[in-house]
């Protein structure tokens, strides 16, 4: 509304000047319309400047967004990365348990003969 307050007043000047006659009256309907330009003008340079400044805003938040994708992009890569090595960590060490509890497993079987084989030469 503050941008149009000058034009309107520019024209409400040329109207009702417009009704004057006389050398006076033609130089306040020059300068009245010398005014609406004025304003006319200045009308531009704030709507080129309000323009500009949201466009560099717009700018800046495209960026801000870009980064803020990059560093989901990149967080979601390394928890992907550390999902996958705690589960071949996970596996690696079921593994080796099963390793060892057939390990003991055999060492006790191997025992057992033993002691069977022992037991029937004692009898």
């Amino acid at each position: 509304m503050r941008i149009h307050t000058p034009l309107l007043t520019g024209l409400v000047l040329m109207l009702s000047l417009s009704a004057c006659q006389g050398p006076q009256a033609e130089q306040a309907k020059r300068d009245a319309a010398s005014a609406a330009n004025n304003a006319a003008a200045a009308t531009d340079q704030a709507v080129d400047r309000a323009a500009a400044k949201t466009k560099a805003a717009s700018e800046r938040a495209s960026v801000y967004a870009q980064n803020a994708a990059q560093d989901a992009s990149v967080a979601a890569d390394r928890a992907g990365n550390a999902t996958r090595d705690a589960a071949a960590r996970a596996a690696d060490a079921t593994a080796d348990a099963a390793q060892t509890t057939a390990d003991k497993a055999r060492d006790m079987a191997e025992k057992a003969n033993q002691a069977a084989k022992d037991d029937d030469a004692r009898h």
